[in-house]
Order: structure tokens, then sequence, then C-alpha cells
């Protein structure tokens, strides 16, 4: 009961410490997303002016068509609604470069947002994580021979607290020099426990 007591607040960190991470993930993508939407709010005007711009150079159009059948004077009063025609076309453009404009900028802030928190985790956290899967798979491995259980109590001996050592024996390092089976059981516990394993 001991060992799991101990393993315990090492096994609830971790679990603690991976849901965080996830957790900062999921809010990571969505405030992203978030601000992708908000930013492209902006293409708003920009769409109203493409709207705008290209309904009015058709109209205009259609009206220099018409215009232009008048006889005689027609191609002279057609030239000033081609015009007019070219700038709304000229306006319909710029509403749409504004709208691929904010599209980008809203690309660049949701990428950006998520760039460092996400690299964070997988350059930082993700290493880590693993280190510790490859410790513990390879403690698991040396549980069940005797050989290793020497070799983890000889590491708890050179990575635990003193005072956990001092719990396990005053002179535990005698103990473990002289072959003390109990010792050494309990110090490969010790070490176990530390990466949140069971002791045996």
């Amino acid at each position: 009961m001991k060992i799991y007591a101990d393993r315990a607040p090492v096994a609830l960190r971790q679990v603690v410490t991976d849901l965080l991470v996830a957790a900062w993930v999921y809010a990571t993508i969505w405030t992203a997303l978030w601000l992708h939407e908000l930013v492209g709010k902006l293409a708003v005007p920009g769409q109203k002016l493409e709207g705008a711009g290209s309904g009015l150079a058709d109209n205009l159009g259609t009206v220099g068509g018409k215009v232009g059948r008048v006889p005689v004077v027609g191609d002279d009063l057609t030239a000033p609604f081609e015009r007019a025609a070219t700038a709304a076309r000229s306006m319909a453009e710029a509403g749409h470069d504004q709208q691929e404009l904010v599209h980008q900028l809203a690309l660049a802030l949701a990428i950006g947002s998520v760039l460092v928190p996400i690299g964070l985790v997988v350059f930082v956290w993700l290493p880590l994580r693993v280190r510790w899967m490859r410790r513990a798979g390879a403690a698991v491995g040396l549980r069940a021979d005797p050989a290793g259980q020497d070799l983890l109590a000889l590491r708890a001996l050179t990575h635990q607290p003193l005072r956990r050592l001092h719990r396990i024996d005053p002179d535990v390092v005698t103990a473990w020099r002289n072959g003390d089976e109990d010792t050494v059981r309990e110090l490969a516990a010790l070490e176990l426990r530390g990466l949140g394993l069971r002791g045996s």
C-alpha cells in the first residue's frame, strides 16, 4: 500500500501535466481560429466595395452600350460611360485586393499565434515525455531481474534524495555494498516509485 501511496503523486503529476498540455493545445488552436475569423471580418468592406464596383461597372457598360446606338453622336456619348465603367472596375479590384490582404493577414496572425505554443509542446514537453517513457520502459525491464534490481538500487543511491535513502537504512551504502537483499529491493522500489511505477 505504501508503494502506491508513494508513487501516486508522481503518476498524478504526469496525468495532470498531460491534461494541461492537451488543454493548452486545444485553447491555442481555438484562439487561432477565433483570431482568424475576427480578422477575416475586416474583409467585409472590401466585399461591399468589390460588389458595388462590379455592379456599377456593369450598369455603366450597359448604359454606354445603349447610348452608343444613338446615330451620329453615339460614339462621343459612350466615352464618358466607358471611363466611368473603367473607374468602377478599378474600385472593384481595390475591394478584391483589400480582401486578399485581410485574408493573408488573418492567416499569418493565426499561424503566428499557434506557432510558439505548439513549438514549445513539440520541442520542449514532448522530448521530456519521450525520455521519461524510455526511462520507465527500461526500468520495467530491469524490475524482474536480480541484476536489474541491483542496477536500479545503484541508480537510487545516485539520484534519490538523502532523506529517502536514510529512511531505508541509516547506513544504506554499506548495506547495498554487502548485497543486503531487503536494502537492494527497497532501493530498487524507491527508484521505480520515483518514475511513477510500481515498486514490485
